[in-house]
């Protein structure tokens, strides 16, 4: 089979990691295999973490001719690499269809984060957020969530594992709903990632529905939420999402959002200079968050000349910190990683768009 005739094969088969090990079972059932054929799959693709039939030696040759014809193995493809001074990675990753998503690998004393995308640009317009200005060209698929860990695991010096999962990078995942949630399923699968529940955090801008429904799910995440104001008003201006769901129904949605003992909301909080990181706005964020579970992630704004917004002075920072701490808050300031290659929060963006 030539190189062409390949990839128009793999377009139209689907892929394997778009399936959960429930699926796969099912699936092997109906070709007459065992269930505990997918276990053998999910640990082969997530747990020794291969990408092709041929290393997955425990199968037999018939079995691994009918996976070959019924799926594509082949992961979402790594066209261009950016580390920062701080040694974060920002990958660009080629889609089948020839759309490109970004994912970034932040790496800590003593473990590694990845950032992942659930959409090709976003359609929720936040007025500071650099992929907003893409617009939303599609959702993504569970596997093409997926396969964004599996790439930058493999980036990895061998031995070092991925701690942390933050679905905060392109897209809204609540308006990619059932694939996030696949992905969650398959990232917490015991015979593969298995990633604990509170090792992986999902970040909406307010969709109020999605944040119901993901209460009710079996397969549990954090949940954090991008606040970025403390009135209706002043939020509005920001993220158009308030128009429809407003703050005040945020807020209450949150205050009914049931939690472990541990867990609390994270609140995500951008501070812009004139806009977000006044005293008073420290105060009123103490009052709205009153009676939530929560705590506030406090996070300099990170400058680019596309957009007008400033990051306020290290001084105003601090004291605003200070502020909700003074009040019983528990506010970290998230030390923004990647700045030096756009890879810090809301700077992921990308129009590149191959041609095939």
């Amino acid at each position: 089979m030539t190189e062409s005739q390949n990839i128009t094969t793999n377009l139209i088969l689907p892929k394997i990691t778009d399936l959960t090990q429930q699926e796969l079972s099912d699936w092997a059932i109906s070709v007459g295999q065992k269930p505990f054929r997918a276990i053998q799959l999910f640990q082969w693709l997530y747990l020794h973490k291969v990408d092709s039939w041929e290393k997955m030696t425990n199968l037999s040759i018939k079995f691994r001719a009918i996976l070959e014809k019924s799926f594509n193995i082949n992961r979402i493809k790594i066209i261009d690499r950016k580390t920062a001074p701080d040694g974060t990675v920002k990958i660009l990753q080629e889609l089948e269809d020839g759309y490109t998503i970004e994912s970034v690998l932040l790496i800590h004393d003593d473990h590694y984060t990845v950032c992942i995308s659930t959409q090709v640009g976003c359609a929720m317009a936040c007025k500071f957020c650099l992929t907003a200005g893409m617009g939303l060209k599609r959702n993504l698929s569970a596997g093409e969530i997926v396969e964004q860990v599996l790439n930058l695991y493999s980036l990895l010096p061998e031995g070092q594992a991925i701690r942390n999962i933050v679905y905060m990078g392109m897209g809204e995942p609540f308006h990619n709903y059932d694939n996030t949630i696949k992905s969650l399923n398959i990232f917490q699968n015991n015979n593969g990632f298995n990633f604990s529940s509170r090792r992986i955090t999902v970040s909406t801008s307010g969709i109020i529905p999605g944040i119901k429904k993901f209460a009710l799910e079996k397969d549990k995440a954090n949940l954090a939420v991008s606040l970025n104001g403390v009135t209706q008003e002043a939020r509005q201006k920001l993220m158009p999402v308030s128009k429809r769901y407003s703050l005040e129904e945020l807020i209450q949605a949150c205050k009914e959002f049931p939690s472990e003992a541990r867990k609390r909301i994270t609140f995500e909080y951008i501070l812009m200079k004139g806009i977000t990181d006044s005293q008073q706005s420290a105060r009123k964020l103490v009052s709205l968050l009153h009676g939530v579970k929560s705590k506030v992630n406090l996070i300099a704004y990170n400058e680019n000349p596309a957009l007008d917004f400033k990051s306020p002075d290290r001084q105003t920072v601090k004291l605003f910190q200070q502020y909700l701490l003074d009040h019983g808050i528990i506010a970290t300031l998230r030390s923004s990683k990647g700045q030096g290659i756009s890879a810090a929060c809301g700077q992921l963006a990308t129009q590149h768009k191959t041609n095939h």
